[in-house]
Order: C-alpha cells, then structure tokens, then sequence
C-alpha cells in the first residue's frame, strides 16, 4: 500500500512539473509574476531551513545573500552575458558565506543571529557608504530579461533545490547535521568534523540564494541597496519555514507558497491593516500548532488512525 501511495506521488508529481513547464502560455503576465514571487520564497525558504532548519542555528544572513547576487547583475548585467553574470552572483555568495562561517560558526543560539543580521546591516551600508562618497549615485539601472526567461530560470533554480534538499537529508550528510542540530557536543565526540560540516552547507544554501537575487532583479528595473539588502529577505524566510513546518520540505514549501498567496491578497485587500493581520495569523499558527501546518497534519493524521483501529 506504502508503495502504491509513493507511485501515486511521484505520478501527481511528474504531472505538476508538466502543468508548471506550459502554464505561462495560457495565465495573464500577473500571474506568472506571482509564480515567480512564489519560486523566490521557496527557494529562500528551503534554503535557510536546509541550514537553520536542522542545525537549530538562526542565520539572518538570506537578504545578505541575496542582494549580493542582485548587485552582481545590477552591476555587471550590461558588460557580461546574463548566464555568466548570474553564476557569479551564487559563487560570490559562496565566498561570502565561507568566510562569514569561518568567522561565526564558533557562536552558538542569540549570539550567532545577532552577528548575521549584523553583517547583513554591515553589508548594506557598506554598498551605500560606496555609492555615496565614491560614484555620487545612490541605486541602479538594471538590465531587463522577458518575464519567461524569468519564469524558466527560477523554476530550474527550485527544483534543483528542492532535489538537492531531498538529497541531503538522506546522505551521511544529512545524517551529521541532524546530529549537530541533536547534540553538537556529542556529534563532534563522534568524530565529525562539526565546523566544516556547517560552513559547507551554509555556504552550499548561499548560492541558491545569491542566484534566486540574480535572476530576479532583471524584473525589477532599478534597484538600491535598502531594497537588495533588506532584512524582510531574512524574516519572511524563517517565518515561513516555521509556519508551515520547519522539520518538513513539503512544509516549507506550504509555508512559502501559502504566506506569498497571503501576502499578495492582504496587500491588495486590506493595505492599510496588512501587517496587523498577517502578524495575527503568525501568532495564531505558533502558538496553536507549534510545529507548522505540517505538524498539525500529522497529528490529525495520527489521531484519525486511532480512531479508526478503535473502530
């Protein structure tokens, strides 16, 4: 029966990445848009949970990522290929992450978010120290790419993600850095390496990161550090793990999908009392169901079954 299920899934599976591949050609571009947004959170989201998420380390470094890889196109768009200006904004925010790992991963619980959120600041107000006193200008003109290349780019930029997330938790990997999350002490008397097993994958999560920034910015127009650089790129993630369920990929991906969705509608419905309700909702979410939308669902699922064995 376990099988069957597993077959069904893969199957709804392989028939949603068809519906992905054709539904640009036949939705309004507002929509194809919004499937973008959608593919940035859930890149983003899977990213730091990849991280944050089973080492119990709270990285506030995503938007530090992420406007790198913005600010690599922004800058080097009009005198590089896009593909090639696009794989330096991931390997610069691999540097970057090695050597911010190199300097934090010593920190452990408040110490290790404050010092990201503080480098994300350091970073943004670095670029517009240079802006300022150096080029005289503030902000970018960015090259401009059609929404579908936009569309395809950040869909191969997921679901390459999404598999190397499935890999990962099943490799010997995986395995090292849920023991971290567990007990470091006890994986680092074990044998494993713990340091280098975190800068890696945190540098690993970077260049998702630093790409998603890449190819989103040519939709944008014109971009400034204060929006490259802005810490809604490290809460929202984190967020969005949480709410949906930070132990689960599946729930990660809700997490993304469902608080993007939100987001657009309260945006849109109700402007003026949007962070009011979305806070609510938040609120609601963690402090009824703890572990996500995810977790709830096992619970109900655990529930139903000793109901029907007591049938």
């Amino acid at each position: 029966m376990t099988s069957l299920l597993k077959n069904y899934l893969y199957i709804l599976i392989f028939i949603g990445l068809i519906l992905l591949m054709i539904v640009p050609k036949y939705i309004p571009v507002y929509y194809v848009s919004l499937l973008i947004s959608i593919y940035l959170y859930v890149t983003l989201t899977v990213g730091w949970s990849m991280f944050s998420g089973t080492t119990g380390y709270m990285s506030l470094a995503s938007a530090a990522f992420f406007g790198i890889g913005v600010y690599t196109t922004a800058v080097l768009g009009e005198t590089l290929p896009l593909p090639v200006v696009i794989g330096l904004g991931g390997l610069i925010s691999l540097l970057v992450a090695v050597l911010i790992g190199l300097a934090c991963m010593r920190l452990k619980g408040i110490y290790f978010a404050i010092f990201t959120f503080g480098l994300t600041e350091l970073i943004l107000h670095s670029v517009l120290f240079y802006e300022l006193e150096v080029t005289g200008q503030v902000g970018r003109m960015v090259v401009e790419m059609d929404q579908i290349f936009v569309y395809y780019a950040m869909l191969i930029l997921v679901i390459s993600l999404l598999i190397s997330a499935y890999l990962l938790h099943r490799s010997k990997f995986g395995l090292a850095l849920k023991s971290i999350g567990q007990d470091e002490q006890a994986a680092a008397c074990m044998g494993i390496d713990v340091n280098k097993v975190k800068i890696i994958v945190f540098a690993f999560t970077a260049i998702f990161m630093g790409l998603a920034g890449a190819i989103v910015v040519t939709q944008w127009t014109y971009v400034e550090s204060n929006t490259a650089f802005n810490m809604f790129y490290s809460f929202m993630p984190a967020l969005m793990a949480i709410f949906g369920g930070i132990g689960y990929i599946s729930g990660q991906i809700l997490g993304a999908v469902v608080l993007t969705l939100l987001t657009e509608t309260l945006l849109i419905k109700f402007p003026y009392y949007y962070m009011m309700l979305f806070g609510t909702l938040i609120l609601i979410v963690i402090v009824y169901s703890p572990s996500g939308l995810m977790g709830l669902y096992e619970q109900l699922k655990k529930q139903w079954k000793k109901r029907l064995k007591k049938v």
